[in-house]
């Protein structure tokens, strides 16, 4: 039990923090409301009203986002891999291998359904 008192700390630490952060931007901060701090921002223009139906969006911005989040999530769990590589058995790279094909099914699928076409 010992050995948890230090992460209990840190976690307290950061509960109270959080808490004073909060209480403090809203007692320190300013306090002027107006019509514009409601409005939602786009680059200084009104915004214009929502077509009947929500109108076209186009998705494919969100998707290459999200295709970039999952790589780089890829290598996160990749370079550790790498640099213990040697004392990895059998099991370790089969691990990799399969850990690779589940990450790159989702790409293959959105490249050939044309998702990341940008016509």
């Amino acid at each position: 039990m010992n050995a948890y008192i230090p992460i209990l700390g840190i976690l307290a630490l950061a509960a109270a923090f959080i808490v004073v952060s909060i209480n403090l931007s809203g007692n320190v901060g300013p306090q002027r409301w107006n019509r514009a701090k409601y409005d939602s921002y786009e680059c200084g223009i009104q915004p214009t009203p929502q077509p009947v139906g929500g109108g076209k969006f186009p998705v494919k911005y969100y998707i290459t986002a999200m295709m970039f989040i999952i790589f780089d999530i890829e290598i996160v769990f990749l370079y550790p891999w790498a640099v213990a590589f040697n004392k990895l058995p059998l099991f370790g790279i089969l691990a990799m291998i399969l850990f690779i094909v589940t990450v790159f099914i989702p790409y293959f699928y959105v490249l050939r359904r044309g998702g990341l076409d940008w016509d």
